[in-house]
């Protein structure tokens, strides 16, 4: 029987790979056969404790420190995976961070920028990095991590990355259509509220259990079930699905 998730022989790479959703999809990821590149910037520790756990489990992991607002950084993370493990199959945008909660007064035109940048700018450089070789090879794959908040302008405080999140979304359409003739399938995941670390930096208590009523499953979700929906969109069970944005919300938000 065919296992349509099976991702043996594929690269991976996953930005912001260190904690959350990313660590999940790394590890997700090797379970079902690939070679992942885990980029990382600050979080050394956690990167390099995701490739172990991958490496004794007997797959193939490296870790790469990269600030992907950079674009000779993303060239510099790109051509590691590619020297180390090979030509990359699959990429997923999901470095990002809403950075800090600002009312409308507080945003500055340098932090408008900042938070833009490594939400929506990093993916159109990862993106641009990768896809001439897929394209020359005619098959692959691009997941961007968007977010709840790119479609119901995300919580107090959350205007530029909602922003951000929504011009990602919008991008992988723009995407898809461009990259599809060239057999590279671009899609999307939406997390709702996960429980990751970056909940724990800018969510209190209180929050997330408001966040929690507000969930028709009644829970806040966790990162392998992000992860799990990554890894379909990049295997063959999803080889028709183009251009789509899956929300994985527990049912918080329906379209």
């Amino acid at each position: 029987m065919q296992n349509y998730l099976d991702l043996s022989g594929k690269v991976a790479l996953v930005t912001g790979a260190s904690s959350g959703i990313g660590a999940a999809t790394a590890a997700v990821f090797a379970d079902l056969g690939a070679k992942v590149a885990i980029g990382y910037f600050h979080n050394r520790k956690g990167a390099e404790q995701g490739r172990e756990a991958i490496v004794s489990a007997g797959g193939k992991a490296i870790a790469i420190r990269a600030d992907v607002c950079q674009e000779s950084e993303i060239r510099r993370l790109v051509k590691s995976t590619v020297d180390e493990l090979g030509p990359i199959d699959i990429l997923v945008n999901n470095a990002g961070s809403l950075v800090e909660r600002m009312k409308l007064h507080e945003v500055t035109a340098e932090k408008w920028d900042r938070i833009l940048n490594l939400n929506l700018k990093s993916a159109m450089l990862c993106s641009q990095a990768v896809a001439p070789s897929m394209t020359e090879r005619r098959t692959g794959s691009i997941i961007n991590v968007v977010s709840i908040a790119g479609r119901n302008g995300g919580g107090p405080g959350a205007g530029a990355y909602a922003a951000a999140k929504a011009g990602l979304i919008a991008f992988t359409k723009s995407m898809a259509r461009e990259l599809g003739p060239h057999g590279i399938r671009v899609n999307a995941v939406s997390p709702g509220v996960i429980d990751t670390p970056f909940h724990e930096v800018f969510s209190t208590p209180e929050m997330m259990r408001n966040f929690a009523a507000m969930i028709p499953l009644g829970r806040v979700g966790v990162p392998v079930e992000c992860a799990t929906a990554i890894a379909f969109l990049a295997s063959e069970a999803a080889s028709f699905v183009v251009g789509e944005t899956i929300e994985v919300n527990g049912g918080q938000l329906m379209l």
